[in-house]
């Protein structure tokens, strides 16, 4: 017999009027991402308030959240959060915290409560039922306990900090918390109030809104030029492929099964076969080179598509980083010789970095992949690794594959041998590589601060916003109009010569506001016209990343700003890089990988080569990890370190070095770290 089914009998058989409404709420509270999480479940009148603060208090536990579907399975065997009731209490699987209303507590014994629309039930064998459990009667109209305020010193003023991630001149309309102390929220609110992307109401997808998008338009710019260079050829190819094709790769398949996403039905209709929607496009496009290539004359055949693929297994998107459908290219090439797909593999790779470090002033490192981590179905990946300083973490930048002749043979790309019908058919070489909008992500996370959006100047939407000031009360009509009409010409002199720029000319709000809009919103230099600077014949730029002020005479304009726009990106880079490089240390030795690996270091370390070994360093360094800010999933950023790349820029190994974790002898150093 179940324990929903024993609860029952505890039951009262019908509902009687004037039961007193009950709930009965499961938290889970934030834990180490190794420590298992110890639930707890409050059972409250209705009417009272159960606020998290207090429950964390009586709990001893922090920032206690709802449960969600996946804790109510593995901890009660509930299938749903909204199903919980307390008959599943018993199912338990380890130790919980119950909090009881103590208003609850004191009404009559002969109280009838409500447990749900179904389950009624009197206190006096609730409380019966609840007697097997420990538990803690909570006075839940009392407030929540305030530490007590720091002893005041000399130095009180240099040392105090804030209590919680709230930045202390924060306005409403700008971001309000500190990127040091909630990562998770700053992120969320610079793009938010940054207007990169608005959230949809389909979970895991976002709209991209014109500034986002418009450097996803430069990138696509940079990039096309580069690869068209070489001879490739953007195409379309449908964003449907039948589960029958799909599944002709195995090792493949396998790589991106939970992610797939597939169309089962038409209406009301059900299909006779399902439909997957595009994970990536291999299957997709290859039983159609097979078709268009007949002889070795047809090859080298390049194809790019710029366009949009599904990816649907996990439980917490982060915009730009992991989300359900997201924007991106993927080139597909194939060869008559392994030489020159190869070739082509590390010229991509080499773009890839000249997007990051040459638009987005973001520094990387160029690598190639283990065997655990390269592309399933490949010989071999190449990638650019990319690190982000608040959260120690690396993160892929894109990738670049060499496929061999994997997907040749299963889908029977083969050509004539050129030496003549009497040696073996040839089956080609391919290559893919990929590019997404994850490249925003990084760029934002590296950049931004506290004020907002920090854009490199060579991908914003805008590089320069032109604003009059000086206006005072006591200006005359006619000052005012010299003042906008001198602002106006510097524009139409900026947009001429190149710069994208614009004007706000709005006496509605004052040039303080305007200025803190654009710091939030990023524009990467803000050029002021005042009656002074009428008088002058110069103008005020002020950079967005520093605030450093430039005074530039009129006749410089059109040479001026664009040094400064490339000063500042260089500067951009030049930060970024000094913190990559200060946080990627060596280390040989086993007793020192976790301290600097929790001193949000990214490591170079002697590694085997073995995959059981790369394994058991997942998994070791995950055992010592301190807790995270993020909730994490098997998606989530990494708990322990993993292998991020081999870099092709190598320390020298020592004689007979051993590998950083067991006693094979080291093949090479390798990167690790934690990392999304």
């Amino acid at each position: 017999m179940s324990v929903v089914e024993d609860f029952s009998k505890l039951c009262l058989a019908d509902k009687p009027a004037g039961a007193i409404a009950t709930k009965s709420l499961v938290f889970k509270p934030k834990t180490a991402k190794t420590a298992t999480p110890v639930p707890i479940v409050v059972v409250a009148l209705h009417t009272t308030t159960t606020s998290s603060g207090l429950i964390a208090q009586e709990a001893v536990a922090k920032d206690p959240r709802l449960a969600r579907d996946d804790l109510m399975k593995s901890f009660f065997s509930c299938e749903s959060a909204r199903g919980f009731t307390l008959a599943y209490l018993p199912n338990a699987t380890s130790e919980f915290t119950l909090l009881i209303d103590q208003e609850l507590e004191s009404t009559d014994d002969s109280a009838v409560l409500q447990l749900n629309d179904d389950l009624f039930i009197t206190k006096a064998e609730l409380f019966k039922f609840l007697s097997t459990y420990s538990k803690k009667v909570v006075d839940f109209s009392k407030e929540v306990a305030k530490d007590p305020p720091p002893k005041k010193t000399k130095d009180a003023k240099k040392t105090a900090q804030p209590s919680n991630a709230a930045l202390d001149d924060a306005k409403l309309i700008g971001i309000t918390v500190d990127k040091a102390k909630d990562f998770p929220g700053w992120y969320q609110q610079v793009l938010t109030k940054g207007e990169m992307l608005d959230y949809y109401d389909v979970s895991g997808c976002y709209i991209l809104r014109p500034p986002s998008y418009a450097i996803w338009e430069q990138i696509q710019k940079y990039f096309d030029e580069k690869i068209k260079a070489l001879g490739v050829q953007n195409a379309y190819f449908p964003m449907f492929v039948s589960s029958r094709v799909l599944e002709k790769e195995k090792d493949h398949v396998e790589g991106f099964a939970p992610e797939v996403a597939w169309v089962t039905r038409a209406g009301s209709s059900e299909l006779d076969e399902p439909i997957a929607i595009r994970p990536t496009s291999e299957t997709v496009m290859y039983p159609y080179y097979a078709k268009w290539v007949q002889s070795y004359r047809d090859l080298p055949l390049k194809l790019n598509q710029w366009n949009s693929v599904v990816r649907w297994e996990f439980k917490h998107p982060q915009p730009f980083l992991r989300t359900r459908e997201f924007l991106w290219q993927e080139g597909h090439t194939a060869f008559l010789e392994s030489a020159e797909a190869q070739e082509e593999v590390l010229q991509i790779l080499d773009y890839y970095a000249g997007v990051y470090e040459e638009l987005l002033a973001v520094p990387v490192i160029k690598g190639k992949k283990t065997e655990k981590e390269k592309f399933a179905g490949g010989d071999f990946t190449t990638t650019v690794e990319g690190y982000i300083p608040q959260t120690g973490r690396g993160i892929q930048g894109g990738t670049s594959h060499h496929l061999g002749q994997n997907f040749s043979k299963m889908f029977n790309l083969s050509v004539e041998n050129p030496l003549g019908a009497e040696h073996p058919k040839i089956f080609a070489y391919q290559n893919s590589w990929g590019l997404s909008t994850r490249t925003i992500g990084v760029m934002v996370m590296i950049h931004s601060d506290n004020k907002g959006l920090v854009i490199p100047p060579r991908v914003s939407q805008f590089q320069a916003v032109v604003i009059p000031v000086g206006i005072t009360k006591k200006t005359t009509d006619e000052q005012r109009s010299l003042i906008h009409e001198s602002a106006k010409d510097i524009e139409s002199r900026l947009k001429k010569s190149g710069i994208r720029a614009f004007g706000d000319y709005n006496d509605n709000y004052t040039p303080g506001w305007k200025f803190s809009q654009y710091e939030l919103k990023g524009i990467p230099i803000r050029i002021e016209m005042g009656p002074k600077d009428l008088e002058n014949k110069q103008v005020v730029v002020v950079r967005r990343n520093d605030s450093r002020k430039y005074t530039v005479k009129l006749d410089e304009l059109e040479t001026r700003i664009p040094e400064i726009l490339d000063e500042m990106h260089n500067d951009l880079f030049s930060k970024a890089k000094e913190l990559f490089d200060t946080h990627r240390v060596i280390v040989d030795e086993w007793k020192d990988f976790v301290p600097n690996l929790n001193k949000k270091n990214i490591l170079l370390s002697p590694w085997c080569g073995v995959m059981d070994c790369e394994e058991d360093i997942k998994d070791s360094s995950a055992k010592q990890d301190d807790g995270e800010e993020f909730e994490t999933d098997d998606k989530s950023p990494s708990m322990g370190a993993k292998s991020l790349c081999i870099p092709f820029e190598q320390p020298e190994l020592k004689e007979g070095q051993k590998c950083v974790r067991c006693d094979r002898k080291a093949i090479n150093y390798t990167m690790f770290g934690r990392s999304y």
